[in-house]
């Protein structure tokens, strides 16, 4: 595959996949965790740690993409990857809840500055447009490794280790895939012309409210949240308390969710070469809400057995690849190259945002009143959001050049020797 014959897009890729493996690990261990210290009330407990994630995503990636340019940027891949790795080393140490929310937040401050980071890297290196695009899907099936391979790589370890173990595989991730980063040549970013730290976090988030198909995947955000805080924030107690499972089911369930969304990864470069990119989110869209609404019909009537819950789970991993795979591409087709930084920067804190608001509905919400109201609540907001998107993303303005591409097309990189990506990296 041509894609993969570049030296440093195959590293940095590698450094992800890595990461991703670690993350997926932490995802499971960190749900098995709470249930540990809350038990009934894990899912508190887990939403509260996830909305610190969400908080420092929010508000630490536009400050990351404000100075990017300033910045040296595989040393501070390589950094960030590293604080992971030791602060993850420190998680199987916790004896309070509130261990775990302070932990979580420095792990997820360095995670907020690394992936817009990281993301606006690609463009740099992978500069033809096909491969561009196959470069994002590439990225969407990397992500799905949190989602399948992690969890069934936890339940088998689970089978021989205690939960706090995976905390370890965690640590290896982080530090491996920052080695990597540091054998990679990434060429320091352009300048982005603007000078003042504030103008340079929210340029970003002005391209969104202005441009009408930003506007549509900013609904398209919160479809995804809606559903995918389903399966991360429900599932330890889902599983546990309503089916009765074990540790190894919960991570087995999470995998169910995982495949879906990478056979469909997998199947979205082809029908992204003929399909607009809102046609393929929208329908995502549709398959999240009607997921989410088959969700509380069927927990209503108790028939949200183990063979329903793995199929409205694997729905939601069709939908959040139909709607997160091709977002990269809809920002790459409305900003100018130099803007790419800020534009994934603010993506990256607004669909974030979005998690903000239904994480604590699932866990604190699902605590307090049970799966039925709490889903209801989430699948209205993601039939809200499904609606939004169709009227906010008009359909001509799909085939419509983005202005900024038409102001200042992005021209091709220029071939640079070893010698000169050394020095930059």
């Amino acid at each position: 595959m041509r894609l993969f014959a570049l030296r440093d897009y195959r590293r940095l890729f590698g450094a992800q996949v890595i990461a991703l493996f670690g993350t997926g690990l932490t995802t499971v261990a960190l749900g098995l965790l709470a249930y540990d210290l809350a038990g009934a009330r894990a899912g508190a407990v887990l939403s509260t740690a996830l909305t610190v994630k969400m908080v420092m995503y929010v508000a630490i990636a536009p400050l990351a993409a404000a100075y990017v340019d300033r910045l040296p940027r595989r040393t501070f891949l390589f950094l960030l990857d590293a604080v992971r790795g030791l602060v993850v080393l420190a998680l199987p140490l916790v004896t309070e809840v509130w261990h775990v929310y302070v932990l979580i937040g420095v792990l997820q401050a360095a995670s907020a500055a690394f992936t817009p980071t990281f993301q606006a890297v690609i463009p740099d290196i992978v500069t033809d447009e096909a491969d561009y695009t196959r470069a994002l899907s590439a990225s969407q099936v990397a992500s799905t490794m949190e989602s399948l391979l992690s969890p069934v790589l936890a339940a088998v370890a689970l089978t021989f280790l205690s939960f706090d173990r995976l905390f370890l595989g965690t640590s290896a991730g982080f530090l491996l895939s920052a080695a990597l980063v540091l054998s990679t040549r990434i060429p320091q970013a352009r300048p982005s012309g603007r000078t003042g730290a504030w103008d340079r976090a929210a340029a970003g988030i002005r391209t969104f409210l202005r441009t009408p198909r930003l506007r549509g995947v900013l609904a398209l955000n919160l479809v995804v949240a809606a559903a995918g805080s389903i399966v991360v924030v429900n599932t330890v107690n889902h599983v546990r308390d309503t089916l009765g499972g074990t540790q190894s089911d919960v991570a087995w369930m999470l995998a169910a969710s995982g495949t879906g969304t990478l056979l469909t990864a997998l199947a979205l470069p082809r029908v992204l070469d003929r399909a607009a990119p809102r046609t393929v989110m929208t329908a995502g869209a549709a398959v999240l809400a009607g997921a989410t609404v088959a969700a509380v019909a069927l927990t209503a009537t108790g028939l949200l057995t183990w063979t329903g819950t793995a199929v409205v789970w694997g729905a939601i991993g069709v939908g959040m690849a139909l709607v997160i795979t091709p977002t990269g591409k809809v920002l790459r087709a409305s900003v100018a190259r130099d803007a790419l930084p800020e534009a994934f920067a603010a993506q990256f804190s607004l669909s974030h945002l979005a998690w903000l608001v239904t994480y604590p509905v699932a866990g604190w919400l699902g605590s307090a009143v049970g799966f039925t109201v709490t889903w209801s609540v989430l699948a209205v907001l993601a039939v809200a959001g499904t609606i939004g998107a169709l009227v906010l993303w008009p359909r001509h303005e799909a085939r419509t050049a983005p202005a900024a591409a038409l102001a200042a097309p992005a021209p091709r990189a220029p071939r640079t020797d070893r010698s000169t990506l050394t020095k930059a990296a």
